[in-house]
């Protein structure tokens, strides 16, 4: 029966029934790349099958190799350039060879975020061009992410069945067929039918024997995307959802089982940095997930942090194995596993990290570097050319826009935060979205981090322009969301009331994040103050904000309709939407006159 479950319309009959609680080379690896290995004790004399999963995750639509401060993993106390899909696609197709050589069929899987929040190659054209390329790297499955509701439900379903854009049509002039993988959505509900949007699971063959998928993003997707491309789902609860399919897989006799989860954690920081396939003090909301998790789960692929592990962590009663590889397609989990014919469980599963590299060895244990810009050189032999044949279509389509100069700095322009969180790029774009509504009125900008998505390199040259010279793309690739600029009334009081939603558990805020704000605000918060009085010395251009007197404030509508959490900047009144996007606001504020680096002196804490 399950050989020709194509679709999981039974599964769902079934399961809407039940209620939820029934419901490098592979030889002599170097020391970062030291697998994880988990051994479930099967019997002497099992008969096994063996198989491999290459996975990633957080890929960000990173059709070209990252640049700056991410153009390299930073690992083990070493710096590689990794990343690029024509080198992503090279290193699938290694690993999938040195798995047949050893009799493993190999299974391609993703945990979301593969779209959304992208370079313009990708954003011009609503990310066709990377599920295009997800489909020449041979994807299979993959879970959904928050990105990739970035533009709405109904635009997923489109990226996913195909069909040309609603409103800009098949740009590309060749139609678009969607993908050919399967994006699984499990926890992600129709409000009005109660059922997925999209698959919840999986089932592959593996020698015979089932192997069941269950793909979900984060339960706190809603807090992190426009509320406005959402509003007819809702997201549930993880370990229920899985646990739930899991159950069901485990009806059908499917009983060694793979979560895809947009969700994840983190190494503790160490020096040296802990290795790409390390479990250094581990921590993060997945190790709570996992606790809860069915033992028949033996493998979690998870995601969202941008950060690389490789542990086993335990499971409701047994262990499973927690892989991340990083973002951008710098990385690729390795994982051998077997499996008991007889049982159906997973025997063993083994899992690591390999670096897509893309540099040019130097011969000294270094990378080479171009004389002018110190931008690292890209390996010419190790690009495919399959992928690369793709990916040179878009990046011609897009190049008459994405290489035309728009402007200056005078530095490199990072996201590297001070102690009190303040950005010297979040100074930036806050002043520049102040600069841009100071016509109708406004008196200061916010802007959330999380949209800012790649540092100003005055080094880079993509379309071989100067040093410090910015073109349209490289904007594009900082601010890629499209959000409108908008300005609204708020008192003071409701000012230092967003302020103090930046910390966790005040006002239904789920996480802490530090707005990045414009030039002329300037206030002091404390570590050790209880939640709701973290703020002090609040004061615009030296004058103490009065709770009482109504400000004009700028923010994009992401936060406008309380996106990450900022309930209150829901509550403005008079909304005024500037003309064109966030976008627009950074490129006229660069047009305008050389830019440097934000004096980061606007926020000051203590303990």
């Amino acid at each position: 029966m399950l050989r020709h479950l194509a679709a999981p319309a039974l599964a769902l009959a079934v399961v809407a029934a039940l209620p939820i609680a029934q419901q490098a080379e592979k030889a002599a690896p170097p020391a970062e790349f030291t697998p994880v290995s988990v051994s479930y004790g099967q019997p002497h004399g099992t008969k096994l099958v063996k198989g491999q999963f290459l996975s990633y995750n957080d890929f960000h639509g990173a059709i070209d190799p990252p640049s700056g401060s991410g153009a390299v993993v930073n690992a083990s106390g070493t710096s590689t350039p990794a990343g690029g899909v024509e080198y992503l696609a090279t290193y699938l197709k290694k690993l999938r060879a040195e798995a047949k050589a050893e009799g493993r069929s190999t299974l391609t899987v993703g945990a979301g975020d593969l779209i959304g929040a992208t370079p313009l190659v990708s954003a011009a054209f609503h990310d066709e061009p990377t599920i295009e390329l997800m489909n020449q790297v041979g994807l299979q499955v993959s879970s959904v992410g928050n990105h990739e509701f970035d533009e709405g439900v109904a635009e997923l379903i489109r990226l996913q069945r195909g069909g040309c854009h609603p409103t800009d049509g098949c740009q590309d002039g060749d139609g678009f067929k969607g993908a050919k993988f399967t994006y699984l959505a499990a926890n992600t509900i129709d409000n009005k039918t109660g059922l997925p949007i999209l698959p919840p699971i999986e089932i592959k063959f593996v020698g015979g024997v089932p192997v069941g998928f269950i793909g979900m993003t984060l339960e706190g997707t809603a807090g992190i995307v426009n509320p406005a491309g959402i509003k007819n789902v809702h997201f549930t609860d993880e370990v229920e959802t899985a646990n739930k399919w899991s159950n069901l897989l485990k009806l059908f006799g499917v009983k060694a089982q793979v979560l895809l989860l947009h969700e994840g954690g983190a190494q503790g920081t160490a020096t040296p940095t802990p290795g790409v396939s390390d479990c250094n003090n581990f921590s993060g909301p997945v190790v709570d997930i996992v606790k809860g998790l069915n033992p028949e789960i033996g493998l979690v692929v998870s995601g969202h942090t941008h950060r690389f592990y490789s542990c086993s962590l335990p499971n409701k009663s047994s262990t499973s194995v927690v892989t991340s590889a990083g973002t951008n397609g710098q990385l690729i989990t390795d994982i051998d596993y077997s499996i008991d014919k007889r049982s159906g469980k997973f025997a063993a599963i083994t899992a690591k990290n390999v670096i897509v590299q893309n540099g040019v060895s130097d011969g000294a244990g270094g990378w080479k570097k171009d004389a002018t810009t110190g931008v690292f050189l890209k390996n010419p032999d190790t690009v495919d050319q399959g992928a690369k044949k793709i990916a040179d279509k878009y990046r011609t389509a897009v190049a008459p826009i994405a290489n035309k100069i728009v402007g200056s700095i005078t530095a490199d322009i990072t996201r590297t935060a001070t102690s009190a969180g303040e950005t010297p790029l979040g100074d930036v774009i806050a002043d520049a979205q102040l600069a841009y509504t100071k016509s109708a009125g406004a008196q200061l900008a916010l802007m959330n981090p999380g949209g800012i998505r790649a540092d100003l390199v005055a080094g880079a040259s993509a379309g071989g322009e100067a040093p410090g010279q910015v073109t349209y793309g490289e904007a594009f690739t900082v601010q890629p969301f499209n959000n409108l600029v908008v300005t609204q009334t708020f008192t003071g009081a409701q000012i230092k009331d967003v302020l103090e939603q930046q910390w966790s558990g005040y006002k239904g805020q789920t996480s802490s994040k530090t707005l990045q704000v414009s030039a002329g605000l300037t206030y002091t918060w404390s570590a050790s103050a209880p939640l709701g009085s973290k703020i002090t010395e609040l004061k615009l251009n030296g004058v103490a904000i009065d709770p009482a007197t109504s400000y004009l404030v700028t923010t994009n509508d992401f936060l406008a309709n309380g996106g990450d959490g900022f309930s209150v900047l829901a509550t403005g009144t008079g909304r005024v939407t500037a003309p064109g996007f966030d976008i627009d606001a950074l490129v006229a504020y660069l047009t305008a006159a050389p830019v440097s680096p934000g004096d980061t002196k606007r926020i000051t804490n203590i303990a």
